[in-house]
């Protein structure tokens, strides 16, 4: 058996990047190929890899092409693409492609029924799946549920968790566009944090979806870039109109999920927002347990610069310090290596062990359905305005086949 995965990408923007310098973290993956629908964009990332040691990707003109020569595929192309590219991987296979495995970045559809086909897609193949959720894989929040382990088992596990994300905005057009990105924040964003309420309150040794849910309650809204200057600034920058297909740009909610064992009642708070002004990306966790709590900060860093207005103009790009940062002068938080402090440096490592041994990766697709389905839910809770039972037979096939109004274009009627 190999000790490497050779991956081919397909998608070559910035998650795609980020995941090179993940890569180049660990040693049982290599990035063997890549695929783009702008061929400059893929031999940029092949350069990228190629410096960083980490393959010698081939630019392939398509899926079908890349597939023969590589032992697994990464979907980091946008959310509106997914359906038609694996529909593509699983005809390659069925053509002889010897692929070990299909990772896809979050979430894994914009709504249920597209999360259910990819799945369905995926067992047709008998594709081994990885569903790439990285802030489930963050050192500080395996930290935290390892050092509190002890306490656990004697206090009981945790009662109320929350999580949040939080930035300025996306950087490229089509995450800001609903129809095609699937909503707005909470689809963006909302995915991590309800993904890492549930896992954190999981009872320790059970499985990810041990804990089952019952109900959620949401509220959406269009807070900052609604607003005239800044819905401009999307028209100008990105040619998307928020007065005609609004997202919202805050998202806030409340699952509460049931232990099937114990009967116990436990709840995971999410918050998230692209109107964030501070130094940049930050992820919010806390978590109580009878006795015990844990938080993380992001922003919390063990490492501060200070840039003063004089020497401002040294700062090329503001994200040289942190993720999403909005300034280049003043006191600003850095991180040394943001790949592997969200989690993205252990998910590959992790899936490239699940793959060469034949298995599904730690977040199989299936998992990935059940996030889309929690998201899902929250936006019909918050379009009804009312706290949606999750048990309800009527509400679960409702589910599969519901489109959000911001999903459709109509956020006007969503936000209002």
């Amino acid at each position: 058996m190999s000790s490497s995965l050779r991956v081919g990408f397909v998608g070559a923007g910035f998650i795609a990047k980020f995941q090179v310098q993940a890569i180049a973290q660990i040693r049982n993956m290599e990035v063997a190929g890549v695929t783009s629908r702008t061929r400059a964009h893929a031999e940029a990332l092949a350069q990228q890899a190629h410096a960083a040691g980490v393959g010698e990707a081939v630019v392939y003109e398509s899926i079908s092409a890349m597939a023969p020569h590589v032992d697994a595929i990464a979907l980091y192309a946008p959310n509106y693409l997914r359906v038609a590219m694996v529909e593509e991987i699983v005809e390659a296979v069925r053509q002889g492609a010897a692929l070990k495995g299909v990772i896809c970045e979050k979430p894994l559809g914009r709504n249920v029924a597209e999360a259910r086909r990819l799945v369905e897609l995926a067992a047709s193949a008998n594709l081994r799946t990885a569903y790439f959720e990285n802030q489930l894989f963050m050192k500080p929040l395996r930290t935290q549920m390892s050092q509190l382990a002890p306490q656990q088992r004697t206090m009981g596990p945790p009662a109320l968790v929350r999580s949040a994300e939080e930035h300025g905005g996306p950087h490229e057009a089509w995450f800001w566009d609903p129809t095609r990105q699937g909503g707005g924040v909470l689809s963006d964003m909302g995915c991590h944090s309800i993904a890492v309420g549930w896992y954190a309150l999981t009872p320790l040794g059970k499985p990810i979806t041990f804990l089952q849910p019952v109900s959620v309650s949401a509220e959406v809204a269009l807070l900052k870039w609604g607003q005239p200057h800044w819905r401009q600034q999307l028209l100008d920058r990105f040619g998307v109109d928020y007065a005609k297909t609004p997202a919202e740009d805050f998202a806030t909610g409340m699952i509460t999920y049931r232990n099937p064992e114990s009967g116990q009642i436990v709840k995971a708070q999410f918050t998230n927002s692209w109107m964030f002004e501070k130094q940049g990306l930050r992820l919010l966790m806390d978590g109580m347990g009878p006795g015990y709590a844990f938080e993380i900060n992001t922003l919390a860093s063990s490492t501060q610069i200070f840039i003063g207005d004089v020497a401002a103009e040294a700062i090329a790009n503001a994200e040289a310090a942190l993720e999403k940062a909005t300034a280049s002068r003043g006191l600003l938080t850095v991180h040394h290596n943001e790949a592997d402090l969200y989690g993205y440096t252990d998910e590959n490592a992790e899936a490239a062990d699940a793959f060469l041994a034949g298995r599904d990766g730690f977040l199989p697709w299936s998992y990935g359905l059940e996030v889309t389905r929690l998201v899902m839910a929250a936006y019909m809770a918050a379009e009804r305005r009312q706290t949606l039972d999750l048990t309800d037979p009527v509400v679960q096939a409702g589910l599969e086949s519901y489109v959000p109004l911001i999903q459709q274009g109509r956020g006007a009627e969503a936000l209002r």
